[in-house]
C-alpha cells in the first residue's frame, strides 16, 4: 500500500509504500535529491490500518487478512513488550535482552501456535490470570479460516464484526500493557537510532507518525521538531529531522507488585470500533488517497 511523503528539500508530495522495516531511502521524483523517512508506527497498527482503508474501500475479504495479521503482530508486541519491562524491573542489559528475544522468536516464527503458547505464558505471568480470550469464538479463529484458507468471500458486516472483536481485544491488551508499550516502543526508536547513526551527513532524516485506529504510546512528551533545510522553523510541525532516543534506561517499568487489571473479560463492543471509524478514519483514508504529485 502507498502513501503520500514530502520531500524535506522542495516541499513536493510523492507517493511511496510502506516497508516493513519502516525506515525508507527516498529519492524526490521533483528534484532528485535523497532523504530517509523513518515511521514511527508499529507494524500492528499499520496492518490494522491497511485493513480498515481495505474494508471502507468494499474490499471486504482481504481487509480480513490483514486485519488478522494485526493481531498476530499485536500478540507478539504484547509479549516483547512485557519481557523488556521484566527485564527493566531486573535491570538488565535491554540491548541483550532484545537480541536474545529475536533470536528465540525466529524458532517460533513460522508456527502461529507456537506463538500463541509463548504469549499466553507471557501474559499469565504478568497479569496473574490465564489469556481467557484465547479461544477460536474470542479470535474470531473459524471466521479467519474461512476467509483465508478456504476462499469464504465474505459480506461486509460480517467483516465489520470481526475488525471490532479484534479493535476491541487489542486495544485492552495495549491498556493493560499500559506505560510498558513504552519499551517495545524504545526498542524501535534504537533501531532507528542505528540506521540513523549510518547515515552520511549530507542525507535529511524525517520522522513521522501517520495517524490510525490506535493510539499507542509512544514516549511521555512529544519529539524536538527541527526544521529541514530552507524550511520556515514556524512551520516544522508535522515532520521533524532529529535523532530518536538512545539509552537502554527503564521506561516507567511497572512495580512487580502492581495488580493486575480488574477488566478480566474481553471487550466486544462494536461501537468503540464504530467509534474509532468515525474519528480516524477520515485520516486513514487520507494517508493512502493517493492524491500526490508524480
Amino acid at each position: 500500500m502507498k502513501f503520500t511523503t514530502t520531500c524535506p528539500h522542495c516541499r513536493h508530495p510523492f507517493q511511496t509504500e510502506y516497508l516493513d522495516s519502516g525506515v525508507h531511502d527516498l529519492y524526490c521524483p521533483n528534484c532528485g535529491r535523497r532523504s530517509v523517512l523513518f515511521i514511527r508506527k508499529h507494524r500492528f497498527e499499520t496492518l490494522f490500518d491497511l485493513g480498515t482503508r481495505a474494508l471502507m474501500d468494499g474490499y471486504a475479504r482481504e481487509a480480513v487478512v490483514n486485519f488478522a495479521a494485526a493481531l498476530e503482530r499485536c500478540l507478539e508486541f504484547y509479549l516483547r513488550s512485557a519481557l523488556l519491562e521484566r527485564a527493566a524491573q531486573e535491570h538488565r542489559d535491554l540491548d541483550a535482552v532484545a537480541r536474545e528475544l529475536g533470536a528465540t522468536w525466529k524458532l517460533l516464527v513460522s508456527q502461529s501456535e507456537r506463538q500463541l503458547g509463548a504469549f499466553a505464558a507471557v501474559y499469565l505471568a504478568r497479569e496473574g490470570r490465564a489469556p481467557e480470550f484465547l479461544t477460536p469464538q474470542g479470535l474470531g479463529a473459524d471466521f479467519r479460516n474461512r476467509v483465508i484458507h478456504r476462499g469464504y468471500l465474505p459480506r461486509e458486516s460480517e467483516v465489520q464484526d470481526y475488525a471490532a472483536r479484534l479493535f476491541a481485544l487489542m486495544n485492552r491488551l495495549l491498556e493493560e500493557l499500559g506505560d510498558a508499550a513504552l519499551q517495545g516502543t524504545l526498542m524501535q526508536e534504537r533501531e532507528y537510532a542505528a540506521a540513523l547513526e549510518a547515515l552520511p551527513g549530507d542525507v535529511v532524516a524525517v520522522f513521522e507518525e501517520h495517524p490510525g485506529m490506535f493510539r499507542t504510546p509512544r514516549g511521555q512528551a512529544e519529539p524536538p521538531v527541527v526544521p529541514v533545510p530552507g524550511q520556515d522553523p514556524a512551520q516544522a510541525t508535522t515532520q521533524a529531522a532529529t535523532r530518536p532516543p538512545g539509552g537502554s534506561q527503564p521506561v516507567n517499568a511497572r512495580s512487580p507488585n502492581a495488580r493486575p487489571s480488574a477488566n478480566a473479560q474481553p471487550l466486544n463492543d462494536a461501537a468503540a470500533f464504530q467509534a474509532a471509524l468515525k474519528e480516524r478514519g477520515t485520516l486513514i483514508s487520507e494517508l493512502f488517497s493517493g492524491k500526490a504529485g508524480r
